[in-house]
């Protein structure tokens, strides 16, 4: 037999004979080679001794060495042993600690048969998947993309050359597109390659400042202007002197302080809240919406000639579901950069997530992107993260990938397939006991129910029951 036709192998740790017996009948009967330790020590052995095993069941309870202890030395010894921690007490502190050092999951006691196969196919395929991404290699290299705006796509080649185009001026840039897509990203980069880049950048978020308070923000106040007016305060404007200042969201800001944005824009003077001295300011505005200022002008709700001073030059960014070949570079770049801050020693990716990550729509776009990678690298348990490790909303928002029609299926659950059952049916044909047929059946009734998330209406449609058998048969398994 070649390596490649070889079954998994599982090791099973546990101080009772009787749960290794148990235990190790199940899993042979679906076709894997099962080896045994009966305590901490000698398994912890096996697996460094090698060749480690595919999947470990692993005791929490055993005289002597505790799971959770060897389970440390197992997962130090081999970062990607996948281990399924087993116990009769589901306490929180089990969970915690079982899920705190890196098992797999944790099976209760007395075993459900349908349940543990379920697990280990589960493990196993997370296994294999980690081997999958072993010779990975990086789209890019992050410290290319200094500026953070990751992509080739020609919808950022676009945006790229813009921004170059603009760099050696001081002409306004209007920066438009949805929440999350890396406006100011697109301000950053402007001002770094510009003559102004040793002066302050300066970002507002407009949206974030109320109205009372936005106009002192920006071009500061004078002591006892308006109640808690306590001191002078410099603005915004006068500290950017020299330099780039960004409005963010400037879609919000309310027409009596886009008038005073227009008279800097037109003479470059501002006054501070209760003074009037004129102060002259040298600052270059870039600016940012998600909103139709257009519409807004038609509503009156933005001022027309502020509109036409800011929008000299547009940069539209596009949303990630316009360049979803950009979402492997972006993943890349987050996780070299996450890797760079010591926040997780994840740096890959397996085919298979990258797959859901860049079918997912990204209502949230690259922000939302950034959270996932970040959140799935915490879950992941090796050096990758698996598709397993994307938020269920991922998965299940991105769906089957198209050609793929067993996906949905094993999205679902173990397949119910019919070498599975036969496995199980002449496992049970040794014992020859009466109460045979009626074991077999629970099985497959156990399995259908497994396969279909528990849904009674379309097991019964799988096996070629009614609904009332599969629930019946159900109930007497309990």
């Amino acid at each position: 037999m070649t390596e490649a036709a070889k079954s998994p192998t599982i090791l099973v740790i546990d101080d009772d004979a009787e749960i290794r017996y148990s235990l190790s009948r199940v899993l042979t009967a679906r076709g894997y080679q099962v080896a045994e330790a009966a305590n901490g020590p000698d398994g912890i052995a096996r697996v460094k001794l090698g060749p480690p095993p595919d999947l470990v069941f692993l005791d929490v309870r055993m005289t002597g060495m505790g799971g959770i202890e060897a389970l440390q030395h197992i997962r130090s010894a081999n970062p990607r042993q996948h281990v399924i921690l087993m116990t009769a007490f589901g306490t929180a502190q089990t969970a915690i600690e079982a899920m705190k050092y890196g098992a797999f999951d944790y099976v209760m006691k007395p075993f459900d048969p349908a349940k543990v196969l379920a697990l280990a196919q589960n493990a196993l395929k997370a296994h294999a998947d980690l081997r999958a991404v072993g010779d990975y290699k990086p789209t890019i290299n992050a410290d290319d993309y200094r500026e953070g705006i990751v992509g080739s796509s020609p919808a950022m080649q676009e945006v790229f050359k813009t921004i170059g185009q603009v760099t050696a001026s001081d002409v306004t840039v209007m920066i438009t597109g949805e929440s999350g897509t890396g406006k100011e990203l697109v301000a950053r980069g402007i001002w770094k390659h510009s003559h102004r880049a040793t002066k302050p950048f300066i970002a507002v978020n407009c949206a974030a400042i109320p109205d009372n308070l936005i106009e002192s923000e920006l071009f500061g106040h004078e002591k006892g202007s308006f109640t808690g007016a306590t001191v002078q305060r410099i603005g915004k404007f006068e500290l950017c002197d020299g330099g780039t200042i960004f409005l963010d969201e400037i879609g919000d800001m309310a027409l009596a302080t886009q008038t005073k944005i227009l008279r800097v824009l037109q003479q470059g003077e501002i006054q501070r809240v209760g003074g009037t001295e004129t102060i002259k300011v040298d600052v270059r505005i870039l600016a940012a919406t998600n909103k139709d200022l257009e519409e807004m002008v038609k509503a009156k709700t933005f001022r027309e000639d502020l509109y036409y001073r800011l929008n000299v030059v547009r940069i539209r960014m596009p949303p990630l579901r316009e360049r979803g070949e950009d979402i492997p570079q972006i993943v890349d770049f987050c996780l070299q950069n996450l890797v760079k801050q010591k926040k997780t020693r994840v740096s890959k990716v397996s085919p298979e997530a990258m797959a859901v990550l860049v079918r997912h729509r990204w209502p949230g776009n690259v922000r939302e992107l950034e959270n996932v990678i970040y959140r799935s690298a915490v879950i992941a348990q090796g050096d990758a993260i698996l598709e397993k490790d994307l938020p269920a909303e991922i998965r299940d928002a991105a769906g089957p990938a198209e050609g793929d029609p067993g996906a949905a299926a094993s999205a679902k659950g173990p397949a119910l397939t019919l070498g599975a059952a036969l496995d199980f049916v002449f496992d049970q044909l040794k014992t020859s006991d009466e109460a045979m047929l009626a074991r077999v059946e629970r099985e497959l009734v156990a399995r259908a129910l497994a396969a279909d998330g528990g849904d009674a209406a379309k097991a019964a449609k799988r096996l070629g029951l009614t609904k009332a058998e599969v629930q019946k048969r159900a109930k007497e398994a309990t």
